[in-house]
């Protein structure tokens, strides 16, 4: 009855709705409207599915949603407690982190008939098509995704997990989600092929679906062409090698812990998702730095991870490299900047640039606006930065800042951190927004 009674709820929340409606035909929903249905539709989803974890895992209202808002926004930050949670809780919340690294407005495209969802996909961050209609494009999304889940739990069990641990940590790597059901995570087996299992699973949650989509289809040329491949193919390689030098090198005995470990974290913190092998207390700073600038990057753009995303980054490097030719062209010269976009060209407009450099500005405001709420209640300055880039790119590693003691403030403020990760900040303001101006014209 613990999870019934709040289906059972939301359930006849439902009816009532669509009983309102009645037969009405309802217009298509633009952009700010899509923003009001995702919007509350996680929040209302959110609160509701920490019930349980009240229920069964005795957590206070606070704790359960930020681990409800956690699992769904896909990332991984935990206050469970390790020594008495149920195996049911560890299964739900690997549910929500698949359900989410979807997303609810996905799986109800998919599912039903009649919804009109070019806002809703777009709204979620899935805004590319691979079919010319949405609801295709949404059924191909949870084909790769369900893929994933089934390539990946076999490959768990291969290299040695039980059923369990593979479903629960199958469904935390494609989601970039993270939560798992030991206390030291992936470092529990301390086993090479489940950690390289682990970083193909990540990857695979990491990249564009549309550019999944082309893998598949052995169109390997468009997958090389994409600006987030090429920004992965240099952040991984480099990170790996400067977190080898500078930390992993002087902290553990072998040569092979030393690669396995800056490799895997490297990983784990540029797709977001947050499984790691060992702990971070004991690190230098340049690895910690290092880690922090990978969170703030993030994965790729309509995947399951978060963060400012790679495309953003490629885009700034690209405006940086046009700028500096445009300065050595001839006066009055015209030369139309693009990069690709599947097997297309995509010419980028001032537009574009200017929306990208919003984002980035803003998304660096709340993160420092989020750190410096941490450092108010006396966690350090390395500490703040490292947990709110964690929660704001939907990461889920941690330095200890997270745990069953943290006070409620700063919980709320990681909370609120991860929900505008993992819709953009854009959609939210939009579609609150957008609520209060209706209501007002309701009203007034």
């Amino acid at each position: 009855m613990r999870f019934v009674a709040p289906a059972i709820i939301l359930g006849i929340m439902a009816l009532f709705f669509y009983l309102l409606k009645g037969k009405r035909t309802v217009a298509p929903l633009d952009f700010d409207e899509s923003g009001i249905v995702v919007t509350f539709g996680w929040i209302i989803v959110s609160i509701f599915s920490a019930i349980p974890l009240m229920t069964i895992s005795k957590m206070n209202f606070t704790q359960a949603v930020f681990e409800s808002v956690s699992g769904f926004t896909t990332t991984g930050l935990s206050v469970v407690n390790f020594t008495n949670t149920p195996q049911i809780i560890y299964m739900w919340r690997a549910i929500m982190q698949f359900a989410g690294g979807a997303g609810l407005a996905i799986i109800m495209i998919a599912a039903l008939t009649g919804v009109s969802g070019t806002g809703l996909y777009s709204a979620e961050g899935k805004g590319l098509q691979m079919k010319p209609h949405v609801r295709e494009s949404a059924k191909i999304v949870l084909a790769l995704y369900s893929g994933y889940a089934i390539l990946g739990i076999i490959a768990y069990v291969i290299v040695g997990m039980n059923v369990f641990d593979a479903i629960i940590h199958c469904f935390a790597a494609i989601s970039t989600g993270g939560f798992s059901n030991y206390v030291d995570n992936i470092g529990h087996w301390n086993n090479v092929y489940i950690e390289a299992v682990s970083i193909v699973l990540m990857i695979l949650g990491n990249i564009n679906f549309v550019t999944a989509y082309l893998l598949v289809h052995g169109k390997w040329k468009a997958v090389l062409h994409n600006g987030e491949i090429k920004v992965m193919l240099v952040l991984i390689p480099l990170c790996s090698f400067l977190v080898f030098m500078t930390t992993t090198s002087m902290i553990y005995p072998t040569l092979s812990k030393q690669i396995r470990v800056a490799i895997f974290e490297v990983v784990t913190a540029l797709t977001t998702t947050g499984f790691s092998t060992v702990s971070y207390v004991h690190w230098a700073e340049p690895g910690v730095f290092i880690l922090i600038l990978l969170m703030l990057v993030g994965g790729g753009t309509c995947s399951t991870a978060g963060g400012i995303k790679q495309i953003r980054v490629y885009l700034l490097y690209k405006s940086v490299l046009w700028q500096i030719k445009r300065a050595l062209y001839p006066a009055g010269a015209v030369r139309e900047n693009h990069i690709w976009d599947a097997e297309q060209k995509e010419y980028i407009t001032d537009e574009r640039m200017k929306l990208t450099g919003n984002f980035v500005a803003l998304y660096m405001l709340l993160f420092f606006i989020g750190s410096f709420i941490l450092m108010a209640y006396g966690y350090s300055i390395r500490d703040s930065l490292f947990e709110f880039a964690s929660a704001i790119g939907t990461v889920g590693i941690s330095l200890g800042v997270t745990s069953t003691t943290t006070p409620k403030v700063p919980m709320w403020a990681m909370t609120a951190g991860m929900f505008m990760g993992r819709l953009e900040f854009f959609v939210i303001f939009s579609g609150i927004l957008k609520f209060i101006k209706d209501l007002y014209r309701l009203f007034v």
